[in-house]
């Protein structure tokens, strides 16, 4: 079975902004690269795409104190470089299918904790959303400004 023959791994992924309508990324600690990303995971068998997004933002970032904005039309998809088709999700997914969803923080930054049950991220920031894309490993970068040009218009001070 090739890696064309392989499914995508059903995800969200959560476009956090901030009062100033920063968006925020943090470094993953899993690479020995500098790999910076918005929060994003798995989707259970039969979950709810927005409470899947909420569920992965609070394992990740420690809170759901959100404001949810709005959301991709369908779904983004993006392929696993050769290399890593074998290693990631047990060798099972070929990239991930996400639906994005645009989240506004409700509150400052005392409520993201990354120190979390299982810390996927040892360092975090807020980045204009103009600089996203240059931070972002390069084959997610596609779908991270396919959801730049649906989200983005949320990128506001409020």
């Amino acid at each position: 079975m090739g890696a064309a023959d392989l499914p995508y791994r059903p995800c969200v992924g959560v476009m956090l902004f901030n009062q100033e309508g920063r968006v925020w990324v943090g470094r993953r600690n899993d690479t020995p690269f500098e790999a910076w990303q918005m929060p994003q995971g798995g989707v259970d068998a039969g979950e709810d795409l927005e409470a899947a997004a909420l569920r992965e933002l609070e394992e990740e970032i420690g809170t759901r104190r959100v404001t949810v904005l709005g959301r991709t039309q369908g779904w983004l998809c993006y392929d696993l470089p050769e290399e890593l088709i074998g290693l990631a999700w047990g060798g099972r997914f070929r990239g991930q299918e996400q639906v994005w969803f645009a989240m506004r923080l409700d509150g400052g930054d005392e409520l993201i904790r990354i120190d979390t049950a299982h810390p996927e991220f040892d360092d975090w920031k807020w980045v204009d959303i103009d600089d996203l894309p240059g931070l972002i490993i390069p084959f997610k970068r596609p779908v991270y400004e396919q959801a730049i040009a649906e989200l983005g218009r949320f990128a506001v001070p409020v």
